[in-house]
């Protein structure tokens, strides 16, 4: 791998090289590197562009890396990953997208991936995104995650989106079927100029005590837009919590449109929803204690988003 692909691999899986354990590179619409070990496979779909990640039963300790770079101008491609959590098993997943676009073509990834988390089941997901190059070529990052939880499985979303991405539309669904799931969504969203962030999420209580954490936290610069659609139902005894927070600057525009069903009366569901500017006593202090302006606000907006 070349610099950039060094830097994109950084940027979205915090990786130097090639990493240890179970991992699937994909560059530029082809596969790059894969390793397999002897509770984790990944193996090509018959059917369509993708791959399947099985992990054994049991499985605890391990990792699986499936990071995408791009940066060929013009390249649009869908990806289909599936991933197969068998029983009592205690893992990370650690993907996320690059895009490095020095052309004048837009260049865009969308990326579904369906998660089956067996009975008992800890899962850490963590999904990153970044564009960067000099080109005028949109980057374009299109990403959905689909969730089924059993029996006392829980999975923890640490959705990151900080810079360079100028158009993406995000769609996360969690159905906690089994008894006892539970699932934690941590969103974290930052655009700039003229980009475009839309996120949608559905999460569906299910199985009895199964419970949702839902937490948005975005910054909204330039004349960016977005928008955010969190809905959490519940269909049972269950706990349920949204809250999203916005900073907003500039001429940007963010909506946040929270909504909680509540089918059954044993449902607990809250959502909470704020958005404001840079509270002008917190820039001040900062800049007592030697910091520029700029210096203090970015130094706000990383402890938020941190």
């Amino acid at each position: 791998m070349d610099k950039i692909d060094l830097n994109l691999l950084y940027q979205i899986a915090d990786l130097t090289d090639v990493p240890q354990g179970a991992y699937n590179i994909r560059k530029n619409g082809a596969l790059s590197g894969r390793n397999n070990t002897s509770h984790i496979e990944i193996a090509n779909k018959d059917d369509k562009t993708g791959i399947d990640i099985r992990i054994a039963p049991g499985t605890r300790g391990e990792s699986v890396h499936i990071p995408v770079l791009i940066t060929q101008s013009g390249l649009e491609e869908t990806v289909y990953n599936d991933f197969f959590i068998g029983e009592g098993c205690d893992v990370d997943i650690i993907a996320g997208c690059g895009i490095h676009n020095d052309g004048h073509q837009r260049s865009q990834h969308d990326g579904i991936h369906t998660f089956h988390v067996g009975r008992g089941s800890k899962v850490r997901y963590s999904e990153k995104h970044y564009g960067d190059g000099k080109g005028t070529g949109e980057r374009i990052m299109n990403p959905q995650t689909i969730i089924y939880l059993e029996e006392g499985a829980s999975i923890t979303l640490d959705m990151v989106q900080i810079r360079g991405v100028d158009s993406t539309k995000r769609y996360t669904k969690v159905v906690a079927r089994g008894a006892g799931s539970e699932v934690v969504v941590q969103e974290k969203l930052l655009t700039d100029g003229k980009q475009f962030a839309e996120s949608r999420m559905d999460v569906i209580l299910e199985g009895e005590d199964s419970k949702a954490q839902v937490v948005s936290r975005s910054v909204g610069q330039g004349e960016s837009v977005q928008v955010f659609y969190p809905q959490v139902e519940g269909n049972g005894r269950c706990f349920g919590h949204v809250q999203c927070d916005s900073i907003i600057m500039d001429s940007a525009r963010i909506s946040s449109i929270p909504a909680i069903t509540a089918n059954s009366m044993d449902a607990q569901l809250i959502h909470e929803a704020a958005i404001g500017r840079i509270a002008g006593d917190q820039i001040i202090k900062l800049m007592t204690l030697g910091l520029t302006e700029e210096e203090a606000e970015e130094r706000i907006l990383e402890g938020f988003l941190a």
